[in-house]
């Protein structure tokens, strides 16, 4: 998915080599106006990932007056761009096809048999059918005839899926102790990966926020509201700082991974096809 940048603003989007990608906070694009073919449907309130990829699979839509008591939930799958200029998210669905979608009571868990019946009204391939974030894919593809690539795998995982912000707060703790909080996700739109926690580390470093990347995360504890990764409190603390004027680069993101001796996600997506 393309996105649309012009002017400036805070650490929260970039263009890749290609110049096709874009990151997002999450907090950005919270409030974005959703348009689906034939209108206006509301805004994106937060999102719902899964804690195995580490990838969105949907945007929890804010609908005002429309369809009270039931969550609005958007597949990646219908997420067509978005444009941080105008503040939009477009849909490619109508808002009939929205109203008449399986139901989900806004006080109740997506389980996997909501997700059966919602990825079968659409038409659209279960993302959990295959070794990668989308099922064959490392991206979501629209192109249907592919999706015959989802049918034939017979691996399948098991998804837990976790709000954005109900994540967001937890504390994160280092190899050796506590160096801070999460206060906000990194959002590729290409693939729809959460790419990175911004945490902060006020309460160790005055002021200092700094990117972890989730294929650092050791383990969490969904308990205890606390995130644990394989890196020392120094190493975080010498980390290349995020600012609140600084706008993401692949340049910055090298410098971080080569910080930390690891490899690029976007090497590691490379190798796989």
């Amino acid at each position: 998915m393309t996105g649309s940048h012009t002017g400036f603003e805070p650490y929260n989007t970039h263009h890749n080599e290609e110049g096709t990608t874009m990151l997002y906070t999450a907090k950005t694009l919270k409030g974005y106006a959703l348009h689906c073919r034939d209108g206006e449907i509301g805004s994106a309130r937060e999102f719902y990932f899964d804690d195995k990829f580490w990838t969105v699979r949907y945007l929890v839509a804010e609908t005002g007056n429309w369809l009270i008591g039931r969550k609005v939930l958007l597949s990646p799958f219908s997420l067509l761009s978005v444009d941080s200029k105008t503040k939009q998210i477009r849909v490619g669905l109508t808002k009939k096809q929205i109203e008449n979608s399986p139901g989900l009571d806004s006080d109740k868990p997506v389980s996997r048999q909501f997700e059966d019946s919602y990825h079968g009204y659409y038409g659209w391939p279960t993302y959990w059918g295959g070794p990668y974030s989308w099922g064959p894919y490392s991206y979501v593809t629209r192109d249907s005839e592919r999706w015959e690539e989802f049918s034939r795998r017979e691996e399948s995982w098991d998804s837990h899926l976790r709000s954005t912000h109900a994540v967001d707060g937890y504390l994160v703790d280092a190899s050796d102790g506590n160096v801070g909080h999460v206060e906000d996700f990194i959002i590729d739109d290409e693939t729809w990966a959460i790419r990175y926690l911004v945490v902060n580390t006020r309460n160790w470093i005055p002021g200092k926020k700094v990117l972890v990347s989730p294929q650092w995360i050791e383990n969490i504890s969904w308990g205890e509201s606390k995130v644990f990764v394989s890196l020392s409190r120094e190493s975080i603390k010498s980390a290349p700082e995020l600012s609140d004027d600084l706008l993401l680069t692949r340049s910055y993101e090298t410098d971080l991974y080569g910080h930390y001796n690891r490899d690029g996600y976007w090497t590691e997506e490379l190798a796989k096809f």
